[in-house]
């Protein structure tokens, strides 16, 4: 199955299991079931009318920083980059 253009496409799952919760004027974004992130003030503000317009999960992935693929966690190990 091809996902992308070029040699290397690979095909990246859409970002699931957030959740959002509005308690005053926080925003409590949650990932499957573990609280992620907590937005206060202008930020959640502006979060609840992106989440509004487009697509909910993708925007927590990117707000929680949960939103990179990949080897993160291989590259890590590697004796390379043990310093």
């Amino acid at each position: 199955m091809r996902c992308g253009i070029g040699r290397y496409a690979r095909c990246m799952r859409s970002p699931s299991g957030f959740e959002y919760a509005v308690r005053g004027d926080d925003v409590v974004i949650r990932h499957h079931g573990v609280t992620a992130t907590v937005l206060r003030g202008a930020p959640a503000q502006e979060f609840l009318a992106h989440a509004a317009q487009g697509d909910a999960q993708l925007l927590m992935a990117r707000v929680t920083g949960n939103y990179r693929r990949g080897n993160e966690r291989t590259a890590r190990r590697h004796p390379r980059n043990q310093a």
